[in-house]
């Protein structure tokens, strides 16, 4: 029977394998071929035992595949095999290059679709306590890119960095230092910091702090990417934070009492 050549560009969430949609695991079941990327959970591939699973995942500096390259696999399984699930971590909408996946496959006459996963951007904080939104405290929220196609750290950064709003800021650890020589150049020193690698990962660590301390917390804690940082008055939201709050003051305490020395 002739498969029909289709190209579906699937969220695969942030990382909890149950974090994905019941349309998204249908359409993994439909597929012939599945085009996975590093950061998406690889028990999610089970959905998908007939199909062939090609690993195309680029992480920093390391880039198995260029964009065209993965555009022409897109391409050619399509024209061989039918169905091609193009799977992505998160939402492939934000920051994922979906659209531009889509608009490639079009051009070249396959059936596109898409379906959305739950983003990290939400997913992460709310899985350690932090709202994006609080009445009272955060009416909005930017959601930024921490590396640019050039290499460099986002100019929205400092406008962010001038408003009232939550700032997310997704594949940004390399840039941390420029982030908070930003954010303290307009006097968020002591605005409240989350960091959360591999989120809702069995792998997840997190740290808190300030603007002022976090990098001290990252070097601590060992985080590295893959993270998300949050910045703003939410993060205080989450019991971590309070925790480590309590903990400086009475270390604070100790230090500057005449038993303490």
């Amino acid at each position: 029977m002739y498969n029909t050549p289709k190209l579906s560009v699937v969220g695969a969430g942030p990382g909890d394998p149950e974090l994905i949609t019941i349309k998204a695991l249908n359409t993994l079941k439909d597929a012939k071929v599945v085009l996975f990327d590093a950061l998406i959970n690889r028990e999610l591939l089970e959905y998908a035992p007939q199909a062939e699973h090609i690993f195309v995942g680029k992480r920093k500096d390391k880039h198995r595949y260029s964009q065209d390259e993965i555009n022409e696999l897109i391409v050619k399984y399509a024209l061989e095999r039918g169905h091609v699930v193009r799977l992505k971590g998160g939402d492939p909408f934000i920051f994922g290059r979906g659209s531009e996946e889509i608009n490639y496959a079009k051009s070249k006459g396959l059936e596109t679709a898409v379906v959305s996963g739950i983003t990290s951007s939400i997913a992460v904080p709310a899985n350690v306590g932090i709202p994006l939104t609080q009445r009272g405290t955060s009416e909005s929220f930017w959601v930024i890119t921490g590396t640019t196609t050039q290499k460099k750290l986002s100019e929205d950064v400092r406008l962010a960095a001038q408003s009232t709003a939550t700032v997310v800021i997704l594949m940004g650890m390399a840039k941390l230092p420029e982030i908070v020589d930003i954010f303290s150049y307009y006097g968020k020193q002591n605005t409240p910091v989350g960091i959360i690698q591999n989120g809702t990962t069995t792998n997840e660590k997190s740290g808190f702090g300030t603007i002022k301390s976090i990098e001290k917390v990252v070097a601590e804690k060992q985080l590295t990417a893959p993270a998300i940082i949050v910045i703003g008055e939410v993060v205080r939201e989450s019991g971590k934070l309070k925790s480590v709050m309590q903990n400086a003051i009475e270390e604070s305490v100790i230090i500057n009492s005449p038993i303490g020395g």
